[in-house]
């Protein structure tokens, strides 16, 4: 499956984003999707994850309260919406997709995006 992340750009502190991902290739809705995101001289780490149906999320505490993910299986998308921004939220975020459940492991993930730069300036 092919994923291709938009809707990154610079924001200032405090300020939100929508972030998509457009799937294209095998079935969209058999799959977990998430995003991750890296920092420059970082690993990449989980940030929000949706099951196949939608009915079950997970969020990094860095991200509860922020952000919400959601998806919509007739459109093949996925999407996070990011409020109340901060510096450090500052990363490549990455959009995957995993045939397994829904998982916070970057390893157990399938096929990834390109990534979407989002650079939250103070």
């Amino acid at each position: 499956m092919q994923l291709e992340e938009s809707g990154g750009g610079l924001v200032q502190d405090g300020g939100s984003l929508t972030l998509s991902c457009a799937a294209t290739g095998r079935a969209f809705s058999r799959y977990a999707m998430a995003w991750f995101r890296q920092a420059p001289g970082k690993e990449r780490v989980f940030v929000a994850g949706i099951n196949w149906s939608g009915g079950r999320t997970l969020y990094a505490d860095s991200a509860k309260g922020r952000f919400t993910i959601s998806r919509d299986n007739a459109k093949n998308t996925v999407t996070l919406q990011m409020t109340n921004l901060k510096p450090e939220d500052t990363a490549v975020y990455f959009c995957a997709a995993a045939i397994l459940d829904l998982t916070v492991n970057d390893y157990e993930y399938d096929d990834w995006g390109q990534g979407t730069q989002v650079t939250v300036s103070s």
